[in-house]
């Protein structure tokens, strides 16, 4: 019998710095997947490096050149989890990559309505010909497993932009409602690819907008961590200003400092 060869399933981070600071709190994210991967048998990658500047792709883009940056780096992998660095993940969160059955896997994007139904009208109408998804159909793009039989779409949506630059900055400018996220949904749809939607905990989103976030002293619940019991992996996306000054990166140290500390 020859010997087999076992491969991990992989977490990547994509943790890019632009000079504004804004992944400044992003070392949190990246400990706490650290200590995930550590303890369920998982290998941690963070993408560091630019592929293309900004003005052209995206970093939300850039992303999708995932499986050129692991064979790249000759990591032998599994399943890949490709999730955001503004979030935190709860040190006993179940591993989700036994769930997946081998699918394309997402949460739904359960925060604000009205821009998912602009987003998913205004991209249909202008690049898909007038396509619709269902909103509880549509994932959020902060965590997204796949695999190798996911390859061959990574591929449709790098040439998708590639032969689309122009025209898809000009529809991202127009809308102003996400960059490659509706996108992404449309293509899966386009491209008939199954999509398995895991339970909302994997990717807790819009904590503010569930009331989760003490973000004003008028707020009339308790300036605590409620979202720690609410699921397992924390998405500090959508928080407005406010005038207590306590943004994304406020509440990522804060959750880190509280779970791992």
């Amino acid at each position: 019998m020859g010997n087999t060869i076992y491969m991990k399933n992989v977490v990547f981070i994509p943790n890019i710095d632009l000079g504004n600071n804004r992944n400044s709190s992003y070392q949190y994210s990246v400990k706490s997947w650290k200590a995930w991967c550590d303890k369920n048998d998982c290998e941690l990658l963070v993408w560091e490096d630019l592929l293309y500047p900004v003005d052209y792709m995206k970093i939300t883009w850039q992303r999708y050149y995932l499986f050129d940056i692991l064979d790249g780096n000759n990591i032998e992998y599994n399943q890949v989890l490709m999730v955001d660095a503004d979030t935190i993940v709860h040190p006993d969160c179940p591993n989700f990559f036994t769930i997946t059955d081998g699918k394309y896997c997402g949460v739904m994007n359960d925060g604000d309505y009205e821009w998912v139904l602009r987003s998913i009208k205004g991209f249909g109408n202008e690049l898909f010909d007038g396509m619709r998804v269902h909103p509880w159909n549509y994932i959020n793009g902060g965590f997204q497993i796949l695999n190798k039989n996911h390859k061959e779409f990574f591929e449709t949506m790098k040439k998708y932009y590639n032969e689309n630059s122009s025209l898809i900055s000009e529809t991202i400018s127009k809308l102003k409602t996400a960059t490659d996220q509706t996108i992404l949904n449309l293509m899966l749809r386009k491209n008939q690819i199954e999509v398995k939607i895991l339970p909302d905990c994997y990717n807790l989103q819009d904590l503010t907008r569930k009331n989760l976030l003490y973000i004003d002293k008028g707020c009339w619940w308790t300036d605590e961590l409620h979202h720690l019991n609410a699921g397992w992996v924390y998405h500090f996306n959508a928080i407005p200003q406010n005038n207590m000054g306590r943004d994304a990166s406020y509440w990522i140290k804060r959750t880190y400092e509280e779970l791992y500390k």
